[in-house]
């Protein structure tokens, strides 16, 4: 969430959603709530660890948050 009336600050968060509605979503009927939650799961997990996205230079977002606490000589939590 960025400062209201700025279209720029939610540039990536809509991509995700926009993402996921095309990728899991368009035009599938889920038989149970259940069934629902488990794609979304598995969707949302697989767009963290293994998906690469150009505006992290072409990284996933593991990848790039790894990275990026390295270079900060930070440790990450287990």
């Amino acid at each position: 969430m960025g400062r209201g009336g700025s279209s720029y600050d939610n540039v990536l968060a809509e991509s995700l959603w926009q993402g996921l509605k095309r990728e899991v979503m368009h035009r599938k009927l889920f038989l149970t709530m259940s069934q629902a939650r488990l794609e979304i799961f598995q969707w949302l997990t697989y767009y963290n660890a293994r998906r690469r996205h150009s505006a992290l230079g072409y990284r996933s977002p593991m990848e790039f948050e790894q990275q990026h606490h390295a270079a900060a000589g930070l440790s990450l939590a287990a």
